[in-house]
């Protein structure tokens, strides 16, 4: 009998769970067999638990081809460090806010800037489209397209 090794998971946080992580969660999971990996998102505050993404995150993801609409936004928690393998975060502020809820060293190693899988070390954020037009969030899209590569390459080899 053999044993099936478990998913590997990855979750995406940005502040809302609305914007930014819904596309890297919806990006990420379309490069990445599903028999193998669990992508998920949530987000460092609960303004939005229980929403539908951003109708502009709905719309990039749909333009290529991602259906992220069936997503709904939650509250990281600490079970997360838990739950997950990888834990990115959008930007700095983000990236501190999951720290502060990390128990262990382990927990710590778990969570990094996203943009850090394109230039490592360059401390790069994912912009907040949420205020901006749609080109933002065309934007948006783009460079979490360019780091999900990145991503779905190293746990694929």
């Amino acid at each position: 009998m053999s044993v099936k090794p478990s998913k590997t998971k990855i979750l995406m946080v940005c502040l809302g769970n609305i914007c930014r992580s819904p596309l890297a969660h919806g990006i990420l999971e379309s490069k990445l067999p599903k028999e193998d990996f669990y992508v998920d998102s949530a987000g460092t505050a609960s303004y939005h638990t229980g929403e539908k993404p951003d109708h502009r995150s709905i719309a990039v993801a749909k333009s290529k081809g991602i259906d992220i609409s069936t997503q709904r936004a939650r509250q990281f928690s600490e079970v997360d460090f838990d739950n997950f393998d990888f834990i990115y975060a959008m930007d700095e502020s983000n990236y501190r806010n999951i720290l502060r809820l990390a128990k262990t060293e382990d927990d710590q190693r778990k969570v990094k800037l996203i943009l850090n899988e394109l230039s490592s070390n360059s401390n790069s954020e994912v912009p907040d489209p949420y205020y901006g037009g749609d080109e933002g969030f065309e934007n948006v899209y783009q460079m979490l397209d360019e780091a999900c590569d990145v991503i779905a390459s190293k746990l694929q080899n």
